[in-house]
């Protein structure tokens, strides 16, 4: 798990340079709301809002992501004008968060951008809760956000545009939403999320008066950028493990500091790379770096000791079980139908790079295969997100964990074919032949095949799905490239589509 965060694979150095870009724009954030003369608690819900902005903000093109981050204050200030209002109200507070808590799962039927003013909602009238806000604070907790989202915003979009320089997928990469009403997958995990926080907030004050809002948060967490049963529960057990480690790391490292204010700095510091750095690979590992961060600011604000950190471990079981007991109970999202949608999309993402591509070597000056293959990076981590229950070491469907392993193994093929066939595509050199237009006939073929509705009568096999690939290797890479391919996806149609294939999930 260690090297699976820190040593995976970080092709144009994204993860390092999204990682470095946050702890710049974030220390900008912090260090203008000092020089302003804003408090700790200014300062800390300014950083937060930096925070979110650098890492929620997932728009497709960097014009998309700008219109995103100017909106933030357009919802998060009047939510935590709300959430100061009801402060002294508990009742109404803890139905208006709920309330929040719904509105924000829902705002992603409407993709990235509804996505990240649904977390940034979410995540203020929380911090509301954690500093413990009054409407007297108002004024300059609205001025250090505010100052901290135009420092966050000219490093992301002046300083540190590194987005302009690579190539951008073509569409974001959305959930699949499943019809209408109750049908709809966004309507559902709306209504699951606000059950779940209903469930934790109740047990969570039980636990603690003061710090219930963690199991609220737990929960929310757990179905951020999750859509089946199986997705949630994994996430639900990782954020516990990567707690439970976070709050033994901060014992040592953050407890014994006392709040002293360069070292937390560092530690801080740290702890925001880390997420940043993490996030893509390792879910456990974003969130040790999460509970290290919250470890750090409690010390900062004079109130961290072991029984405040062993109180979250608590809050946060309760938060994950809340959420468990949510997508098992009401309304379930099957892991099966979200992986076939998945699976699907990356296919059809496959043969649009293989036609942008043919269109390229033909001469086509407007072409980009670049874009379609960046699109299909994303599309195949949420494929590896909606298969992880099934190739998780602890799942006992040994049948499905060797289907779902088959097909990622396959799918990374196809990914590693189509980044080399849109490389070659890129020449100026490289030109167009019949065998060429062949090959890419196949390779659209194999997918139609794959992601049409199945026939009445006895699936097809690997073998009649398309003709054959030669059996001498071609001189030409791109040749070599759809030849590949096209054999990939000849030996996905037996988990796919072959008449003893195994259902993926439930």
């Amino acid at each position: 798990m260690l090297k699976r965060a820190f040593v995976a694979p970080d092709p144009g150095k994204a993860r390092l340079r999204f990682a470095s870009r946050a702890v710049l724009g974030i220390g900008l954030a912090v260090a203008l709301c000092a020089l302003a003369g804003h408090s700790m608690t200014a300062a800390i819900t300014g950083g937060l809002a930096a925070l979110l902005a650098l890492f929620t903000v997932t728009d497709a093109t960097v014009r998309g992501q700008a219109v995103t981050t100017a909106l933030l204050p357009a919802v998060g200030l009047p939510v935590l004008g709300l959430a100061a209002v009801l402060h002294d109200l508990p009742v109404a507070r803890d139905l208006a968060f709920l309330a929040v808590v719904g509105a924000g799962a829902y705002a992603r039927r409407w993709g990235p951008r509804g996505h990240s003013l649904g977390v940034f909602a979410f995540m203020t009238f929380f911090a509301a809760q954690f500093l413990h806000t009054v409407p007297g604070q108002l004024p300059e907790l609205y001025a250090a956000v505010t100052l901290s989202l135009a420092a966050s915003s000219a490093v992301r979009f002046g300083m540190w545009c590194y987005e302009r320089r690579r190539p951008v997928a073509t569409t974001a990469v959305a959930p699949p939403t499943g019809g209408t009403g109750l049908a709809r997958i966004t309507t559902r995990q709306a209504i699951q999320a606000t059950a779940g926080a209903g469930m934790a907030l109740v047990v969570g004050q039980a636990l603690s008066d003061q710090r219930w809002y963690w199991a609220v948060g737990a929960t929310w967490w757990v179905f951020v950028n999750t859509t089946s049963r199986g997705e949630t529960l994994i996430r639900g057990f990782r954020r516990f493990l990567g707690t439970v480690i976070g709050i033994a790391l901060g014992l040592v490292v953050a407890v014994p500091l006392h709040g002293e204010p360069v070292a937390t700095a560092v530690i801080v510091a740290v702890a925001v790379f880390g997420i940043f750095y993490s996030a893509a690979v390792s879910y456990t590992w974003m969130m040790l770096a999460v509970t290290v961060l919250a470890s750090a600011l409690y010390g900062l604000l004079g109130l961290l000791d072991p029984a405040l950190l062993a109180l979250r471990v608590t809050e946060t079981a309760v938060g994950a079980l809340g959420a468990g007991l949510a997508v098992l109970l009401v309304l379930p999202v099957t892991t099966h139908s979200v992986t076939d949608a998945w699976v699907e999309r990356a296919l059809r993402c496959v043969h649009a790079c293989t036609a942008e591509a043919a269109a390229r070597l033909a001469g086509s000056p407007t072409a980009d295969p670049a874009r379609r293959a960046a699109e299909l990076e994303q599309i195949l981590a949420r494929v590896r997100q909606s298969l992880a229950p099934l190739v998780h070491p602890l799942s006992p469907l040994r049948a499905r964990k060797g289907r779902a392993r088959h097909i990622l193994a396959l799918l990374d093929d196809c990914a590693r074919e189509v980044r080399g066939l849109a490389s070659v595509a890129a020449d100026p050199e490289a030109s167009h032949d019949a065998r060429l237009v062949a090959a890419c006939w196949r390779v659209e073929a194999a997918v139609e095949t794959l992601t049409a509705p199945p026939a009445d009568g006895p699936p097809r096999h690997a073998g009649e799905t398309a003709a054959a690939p030669r059996s001498a290797a071609p001189a030409e890479p791109v040749l070599a490239h759809l030849h590949a391919l096209e054999q990939a996806l000849l030996e996905l149609a037996g988990p796919l589509r072959g008449a003893h294939r195994v259902p993926l999930g439930a």
